[in-house]
């Protein structure tokens, strides 16, 4: 999975038209290195629907503190500039809560347009 490396980056990334899944995670956090095991094969089943990349809390603090991310590792999915899904808090992610969460996001767009 790539990984967010300026400001001007995740600006771009997070106004395409395509969804983009952020992971904001740390080199730090055992459970971002938890969720590390399984997030790039994620991403690609979930290819189609989604762009994947991570966010260092500890390199982008700003963004953390603007997207309230209190918790790492959490997901952020944004479509054109706008949040539309959320999966934030401190707690370890399984991959299928993260499977979930991905399939609640369409479901989500689908019901709503």
């Amino acid at each position: 999975m790539n990984s967010v490396s300026s400001i001007e980056q995740f600006v771009e990334a997070i106004r395409s038209p395509q969804r983009t899944v952020l992971l904001f995670s740390a080199d730090w956090c055992p459970d971002c290195r938890f969720l590390d095991q399984f997030i790039d094969d994620v991403a690609e089943a979930h290819a189609r629907d989604f762009t994947f990349l991570k966010v260092d809390r500890d390199q982008f603090p700003e963004l953390c503190e603007t997207y309230d991310i209190l918790g790492i590792p959490s997901l952020l999915v944004f479509r054109d500039g706008a949040v539309v899904g959320r999966f934030v808090s401190k707690l370890r992610k399984t991959r299928a809560e993260v499977e979930d969460f991905l399939a609640r996001v369409l479901e989500q767009e689908a019901v709503h347009g």
